[in-house]
């Protein structure tokens, strides 16, 4: 506004001046005064002049200031583009360092093979954290003659685990005087596969001479003097009592033990051994007493996991056991069986080391080698042998030697003839007439049960023990057995 006012100012006062001079010519007398009033008409227009110029050094400051204001105005906003690109830029680097980290931890993962990186990269470090605390397991498969006896020993976390399944035979205290030579006064669970003779024979002496805290047995009973001591034996001790059945598991330590049978009692005392998986660490062992064919079959079809790195041979390597379905289910790098050098019964039999070694197991037997130790770190395994050897059949098509002349496969009908107790003491040396004995006498020969000893006493009279075979669930297998005890006889 102030520029427009003074251009009107300066074209009003340049009008005067022109009618100003055209007066002076028309009238010369005048030309002076008029003169001087031209001088002093000048002055406003200096005045006016430098008015304007003022107005116009304060419009330029303004336009200075509005200037510098607008080019602060512009600088901050190129601050802010600037740092806006800065900061896009960086983003741009943090995208592309967490695509790298990305590529980096892909490539990673597929040089190791890992498909979930922090899951299996957490669980590969814990395992490898669980096997390095893991201390060594050694499991002693006692030589203890024709019998069972194995010791789980191991430590974890400063304390000490001991777990003994089978003790040994009744007329023999090798297994007591082997805890004791192993520096042992007590022990955590004690398991009885099953109430024969030859598998809790020293089970009463090991209760009332070390600390045992818990007995495991199968619940089958027999009328064996032996099984009475043991009972006894246990009521009279501070040890806990359980019967484990198939699917129980029990974290004993580091070491996992999982019941594979049985499953229900039949009555029959090797149907119904305890049999059970050791795990520790990667590492496995399986033992199954006294279990037979149809129980190794019923074991396979339960669906249970029986691959194992150990196997006890069960039934001392008798015929009766090891079948093909449940060798080859349990596909073992090493097999043992515990039995007594030159025993009566021909153990093992030769066609379970034939089946064994065809298998490409390592197999070795407490009769040749003595006692076995297979020790473990969770994820191999070492074998100790007191003695060297080689388990082979001793023949082809025959039976193993024996040390009696009354072995059942060279004199199977000498039934009378008194042998080494498998499942009870023998009573006076005298034999159990299957057509005279009572139920509880007949439960003491070996695959009698309750059932089979009632169903016996009904089908009397037998000519001879091979019309046993007339029993329910008595074949050629368990006919061996009971004419290689020595107990029964027919008369």
């Amino acid at each position: 506004m102030m520029m427009v006012l003074s251009v009107i100012t300066l074209v009003t006062f340049t009008a005067c001046a022109e009618n100003e001079e055209q007066a002076n010519q028309d009238v010369p007398d005048e030309q002076n005064e008029s003169n001087f009033e031209a001088e002093n008409n000048n002055e406003p227009e200096e005045a006016l002049n430098e008015e304007n110029t003022t107005g116009n050094e304060a419009a330029n400051n303004n336009e200075a200031e509005n200037n510098a204001v607008n080019e602060a105005e512009e600088n901050e906003e190129e601050a802010e583009e600037s740092a806006s690109e800065t900061n896009e830029a960086a983003d741009e680097n943090e995208e592309t360092n967490e695509e790298t980290n990305e590529t980096n931890s892909a490539e990673n993962d597929s040089e190791s093979g890992n498909n979930n990186p922090s899951e299996n990269d957490n669980n590969n470090t814990e395992e490898s954290e669980e096997f390095t605390e893991l201390e060594e397991l050694a499991v002693h498969f006692i030589d203890v003659g024709q019998a069972d006896a194995t010791l789980f020993k191991y430590s974890y976390e400063g304390e000490r685990y001991k777990v003994l399944f089978d003790t040994g035979n009744w007329n023999r205290n090798d297994v007591a005087n082997y805890l004791n030579d192993q520096g042992i006064s007590s022990i955590d669970i004690m398991i009885g596969s099953h109430p024969h003779a030859d598998h809790i024979g020293q089970m009463d002496t090991i209760i009332n001479e070390f600390d045992v805290s818990e007995v495991w047995m199968s619940g089958d009973t027999t009328t064996s003097q032996t099984f009475q001591r043991v009972m006894d034996a246990i009521e009279e001790s501070d040890a806990d009592y359980y019967e484990p059945r198939t699917g129980d598991i029990f974290d004993v330590g580091p070491l996992e033990i999982t019941i594979i049978n049985p499953d229900s009692l039949t009555g029959d005392v090797h149907e119904g051994s305890i049999s059970a998986v050791f795990k520790y660490g990667e590492t496995s062992f399986i033992l199954t007493g006294d279990a037979e064919e149809q129980t190794e079959q019923a074991m396979v079809d339960r669906g249970f996991d029986l691959d194992s790195d150990v196997l006890q041979v069960g039934h001392h390597g008798s015929s009766t056991s090891t079948i093909q379905p449940f060798l080859d289910a349990v596909a073992p790098d090493i097999a043992i069986i515990s039995a007594g050098e030159n025993n009566q019964y021909g153990h093992p039999h030769d066609e379970v080391v034939e089946r064994i070694l065809t298998a490409d197991v390592d197999l070795y037997g407490t009769y040749v080698h003595g006692t076995i130790i297979v020790e473990s770190d969770g994820e191999s395994l070492n074998v100790l042998t007191k003695e060297d050897g080689t388990v082979t059949p001793p023949s082809t098509g025959q039976t193993a030697p024996s040390d009696s002349a009354n072995d059942s496969e060279t004199n199977a009908e000498n039934e009378t003839t008194e042998t080494e107790e498998e499942s009870s003491e023998p009573t006076d040396g005298a034999c159990i007439d299957i057509n005279s004995a009572s139920q509880s006498e007949l439960e003491e020969i070996i695959h009698i049960g309750p059932a089979r000893a009632e169903e016996l006493i009904d089908l009397r009279p037998f000519g001879s023990l091979d019309d046993l075979t007339r029993v329910s669930g008595i074949a050629e297998g368990r006919l061996t057995d009971i004419k290689d005890e020595g107990k029964a006889c027919a008369r």
